[in-house]
């Protein structure tokens, strides 16, 4: 089973990530990418914004999963 936000990933090597409520607040970088300052970091209102969030600097789509 394969986990896209591991250390071992690269930051921002996939535009979409599945996210968990227990990964809450959600920011982007991910604090597990391997490469956390890609960008400043940004924290995405995920909840608010209907369990969809995209990253203002990179692209990335986060859907919240549960």
């Amino acid at each position: 089973m394969s986990d896209p936000t591991t250390a071992s990933s690269p930051a921002n090597a996939q535009k979409r990530y599945e996210v968990h409520r227990s990964d809450l607040p959600l920011s982007c970088p991910l604090p597990s990418m391997a490469l956390w300052n890609s960008h400043p970091r940004v924290y995405l209102a995920i909840e608010d914004e209907g369990g969809e969030s995209q990253c203002p600097y990179c692209g990335a789509h986060f859907v919240l999963v549960d």
